[in-house]
């Protein structure tokens, strides 16, 4: 078990707008949520958005005047291995470790990010202070399968409030609101999930609002132009491109949601399926989101089978209970995992 009275933990991510006070990016909102469940667990934890390996240095030269900082988690790699093993140099009683948030088939999005695992690996094996990290164990486990070096599970830590799971309603009618959010990327396989709340609003003979998040394109620029082919002409469906949001503004559009549709081909956790049941809102998964309830999820390339689960999950009133059970057990071991890390 950790003594949380001897932690002092930094949790760092990379942000061009690190002068906001709430952050949209993916990284700051699950750094948040990591640093709140800590601190109910008694270890002084803080949320740092840093622009450089040298913006973080100069940062935590001014903390460790202040009081011991015991470990440092860098979100995601991109800081330079060089950056990073003179941090390791100057701060030696100092745990750092950067966690990658990207299972492999997301890694490819970004082509430096394996040459930093790979260095950080060199970097832990000639350092006591250094560690590679993974989010999920899928990843963790095919580092340290393929390099023979450890890489170590840090999972996400999702923080619950007393109102968790309160604000659903089953759909009895009217305009149904389906959403699917997330950065426009090809492998979160939205075309997917609008084809398969079109599935549904036809089934019910229903109205359709779907909701697709816009203002962040990381390779999925055509998405929203075949989307709208799909639907033109419909007069019983919108499409609504939502803006990117503050976290707790996101939290109400989700909240506004029917049902969510997350069927990603490749994933760790997945941020909204998690906003989602705090919101009392059920999602549609593929089987890469592990942690959720199992039948939620369908078969990633069969629109037929995920409007089949959507439409039962929009009748099943326990629902949100069990998505909530589901995630407080994925808690659970996450905070062994961390604990572990921590010790």
């Amino acid at each position: 078990m950790m003594q949380p009275g001897n932690l002092r933990i930094i949790l760092a991510y990379k942000n061009f707008a690190a002068n906001r006070a709430v952050s949209h990016i993916g990284l700051g909102v699950t750094a948040l949520n990591s640093a709140k469940t800590l601190r109910d667990a008694g270890a002084t934890t803080d949320v740092w958005a840093i622009t450089s390996g040298q913006n973080l240095g100069e940062r935590l030269k001014a903390a460790q005047a202040e009081a011991p900082v015991s470990h440092v988690v860098v979100s995601a790699p991109w800081i330079p291995t060089a950056d990073l093993q003179q941090l390791t140099t100057q701060h030696p009683e100092t745990t750092f470790a950067v966690n990658c948030h990207s299972n492999l088939g997301f890694l490819q999005a970004d082509p430096g990010a394996m040459r930093l695992v790979r260095e950080g690996l060199e970097l832990q094996r000639c350092t006591w202070n250094f560690r590679v990290a993974a989010n999920n164990q899928r990843l963790s486990n095919w580092v340290s399968d393929t390099y023979g070096s450890t890489c170590t599970y840090l999972p996400n830590l999702y923080h619950l409030d007393a109102t968790a799971g309160q604000g659903r309603t089953l759909f009895s009618g009217g305009t149904l609101r389906i959403g699917a959010f997330g950065a426009a990327r090809p492998l979160k396989n939205f075309m997917t999930a609008a084809g398969a709340a079109l599935e549904i609003a036809a089934r019910l003979r229903v109205d359709l609002e779907f909701w697709m998040s816009s203002g962040r394109n990381e390779g999925g620029a055509s998405l929203p132009q075949a989307i709208q082919q799909m639907t033109l002409g419909l007069p019983h469906v919108r499409v609504v491109e939502n803006g990117w949001q503050t976290w707790p503004q996101f939290r109400q559009t989700v909240r506004h949601m029917h049902l969510l549709l997350q069927p990603s081909y490749t994933e760790t956790f997945n941020v909204v399926t998690a906003d989602g049941i705090a919101e009392g809102i059920p999602s549609v998964v593929s089987d890469a989101i592990e942690w959720a309830p199992d039948y939620w999820k369908a078969k990633v390339d069969d629109v037929h089978h995920i409007a089949t689960i959507g439409q039962k999950l929009l009748r099943d009133k326990r629902a949100p209970k069990r998505g909530l059970k589901a995630l407080r057990s994925y808690n659970q071991r996450a905070m062994r995992a961390w604990e572990q890390f921590l010790a």
